[in-house]
C-alpha cells in the first residue's frame, strides 16, 4: 500500500477502482510528466451518491460529499496510469463543476469536500490551483464532476 493510500486509510477512505466511462473515453491519461484525468462524477459502488442541483434538492453538505467522493475517483484514475500513488510529485489543478441553481452561490464551499481529501492524501504537495464552476447540468444528473491535473515522477 502506498503512503498515499496509508494516509487515505487511516482518515476512513479507501481509493477505488476507476470507475467504467459512461461514454467513450478512458479515466486518465499521461503525457510526459503530467496525468489528466476526465471529469469524475461521485459514483461509489457503480451508484451515484446523488442526482439533482445544489439548491433544489441536493444540500451543500450532501455536494460536498460529493465532490470528496468524485477526488476519491479521480486519485483512482490516476492510479490507474502510474500504479503507485507515491509518484505523484505534486496535484497541479483541480476543476470542480457544481450543477447548481441560479440563485447559489456557495460552488468553493462544495469544491472543498475534493481540495480538502487532495491535502489528506498527498499533504503539502495536495496544495493546488482550483476553479470551481456553477453548471447548470452535468452527466447523469450528477450534482458534481471533478477533473484533476497532478505532476509525476
Amino acid at each position: 500500500m502506498s503512503a498515499v493510500e496509508s494516509r487515505l486509510a487511516e482518515a476512513g477512505h479507501t481509493v477505488p477502482e476507476a470507475p467504467a466511462p459512461v461514454a467513450v473515453y478512458v479515466p486518465a491519461v499521461r503525457t510526459g510528466s503530467y496525468v489528466y484525468t476526465s471529469g469524475q462524477l461521485p459514483l461509489s459502488g457503480g451508484e451515484l451518491l446523488a442526482t439533482g442541483k445544489v439548491g433544489d434538492g441536493v444540500d451543500p453538505q450532501l455536494a460536498y460529499d460529493c465532490a470528496r467522493q468524485c477526488a476519491l475517483n479521480a486519485i483512482a484514475a490516476v492510479k490507474s496510469v502510474v500504479g503507485d500513488l507515491d509518484e505523484v510529485v505534486r496535484v497541479v489543478k483541480a476543476t470542480v463543476f457544481v450543477a447548481s441553481t441560479p440563485d447559489f452561490t456557495g460552488q468553493p464551499a462544495v469544491a472543498n469536500g475534493a481540495s480538502e481529501l487532495f491535502g489528506t492524501a498527498f499533504g503539502d504537495a495536495g496544495q493546488h490551483a482550483r476553479s470551481a464552476v456553477g453548471v447548470p447540468v452535468l452527466p447523469l444528473d450528477a450534482p458534481v464532476e471533478v477533473e484533476l491535473v497532478v505532476e509525476v515522477r
